[in-house]
């Protein structure tokens, strides 16, 4: 006996849509890498108890890279990822303010960028490392011009 198919188009209500990345009717849907990353980053950005993304070098690139007029800031610094065509593995170097519990800013920058990327792109987050390459000490300030002995 011949059980009915849920994605029968001559049924009413049965038709699933087209999976993201698949060949449909429609046309296709490709997701890039640099869209992922910007997601990833913008949501682990979100995250209390995250300071910055990127290592100490990645860091000093970006600050060069903001003071050049029209290159604007960058949101996938400290972000780097593999898109496949259904699935995304992310990597992000992460600096975490100093008391907070590194453990749970990781797990919760991971439940953040993990729920953002499927929302947003629907691609399946097969994991998210994080590697914590720094904490932020209190009154430390990244972006404070060091005072001249000239003037």
């Amino acid at each position: 006996m011949v059980q009915p198919s849920p994605n029968r188009p001559d049924i009413p209500g049965t038709v699933t849509p087209t999976p993201l990345n698949e060949t449909g009717t429609a046309g296709r849907t490709t997701i890039s890498s640099l869209v992922v990353q910007k997601v990833s980053g913008l949501a682990a950005r979100e995250v209390a108890g995250v300071h910055a993304l990127g290592s100490g070098v990645s860091r000093a690139f970006g600050a060069l890279r903001e003071r050049i007029p029209g290159s604007g800031t960058t949101s996938t610094s400290g972000v780097s990822v593999e898109v496949g065509e259904k699935q995304t593995a992310i990597d992000l170097d992460l600096v975490v303010e100093y008391g907070a519990r590194i453990v749970d800013v990781a797990r919760a920058v991971r439940r953040n960028v993990i729920t953002a990327v499927e929302e947003i792109t629907a691609l399946e987050v097969i994991e998210v490392n994080i590697a914590v390459n720094d904490i932020h000490l209190p009154g430390e300030d990244d972006d404070e011009p060091e005072s001249s002995r000239v003037e």
